[in-house]
């Protein structure tokens, strides 16, 4: 594949209130990005505030992780809403995100549907049109994270740039996507099986299903993420960044991989 490095990115900010989810102060110590809760699915402003605060004085890439506005689901169920209300939705929540991150003096790098509305933007246009429309209109130089499917396409014919993501700690299917959370082996709990799927995904693009099956993932693997409500998240994070290092694979910024894997483009 030509490229040595990888962002490593976890899910941040997601707690609320009295609740917390996650130990983000132990998680940014081992990623090099973060996705961003915006308040409608985790996150509250004054998380918002302390995780983008940390994250800049830090050095991590900030990425805004819009999802629906769904604190009792945790933003993975499926809510039945029109175009322009999943538009404005994404668009409300970049905008606070960046509020945070200009009080910083940080930068918002990316943005990253968080849970169903996500994963449905894989395959539903209305989806894909809203959410590219949004990122468009706010800051065409932010990038969409995402894996193959519509979503990356509409970003593109928009102009945006798209770093394709693995999903570290899920199961994946035959078709080379993430099976459902529901399904056997959805989520995965073995820290150095997932500390060799990443090693495996960045260096040859291929991934073990879970049918066994070892099947291409069908898009280049410029981020792996770490979901912060997984409860072995620390311990899976650690044994990931350990199998890059062994194998000599960076673990970089996204805009960093990305500009590495345009010049390898170009020179070949």
């Amino acid at each position: 594949m030509g490229i040595n490095s990888v962002a490593v990115v976890a899910d941040l900010g997601e707690s609320y209130g009295n609740y917390t989810i996650g130990d983000d102060a132990a998680l940014l110590g081992l990623v090099t990005a973060s996705n961003i809760a915006c308040g409608f699915h985790a996150g509250d402003p004054r998380v918002m505030d302390a995780t983008v605060k940390e994250c800049v004085e830090r050095g991590i890439e900030l990425g805004a992780h819009p999802g629906y506005p769904d604190l009792v689901g945790f933003g993975r169920r499926l809510i039945e809403a029109s175009e322009e209300e999943i538009r404005t939705d994404v668009l409300y929540q970049i905008g606070a995100l960046d509020a945070f991150a200009r009080i910083h003096g940080g930068t918002i790098s990316h943005v990253a549907p968080h849970g169903r509305m996500g994963s449905i933007a894989q395959t539903d246009p209305k989806h894909a049109r809203a959410i590219a429309d949004a990122v468009a209109a706010y800051d065409s130089s932010y990038v969409v994270i995402c894996q193959n499917g519509v979503l990356a396409d509409e970003s593109r014919a928009r102009g945006l740039q798209v770093g394709y993501v693995f999903l570290a700690d899920r199961g994946y299917g035959e078709d080379g996507m993430p099976v459902p959370r529901s399904a056997e082996g959805g989520l995965l709990y073995d820290p150095a099986e997932i500390g060799r799927r990443v090693v495996q995904v960045v260096q040859d693009g291929t991934v073990r299903a879970v049918s066994g099956k070892v099947v291409p993932l069908g898009h280049d693997c410029d981020v792996v993420l770490l979901h912060g409500d997984h409860p072995d998240v620390l311990a899976n994070g650690t044994a990931l960044r350990k199998a890059l290092a062994e194998a000599g694979i960076a673990a970089t910024g996204l805009r960093e991989v990305l500009a590495e894997k345009a010049a390898a483009a170009a020179s070949a």
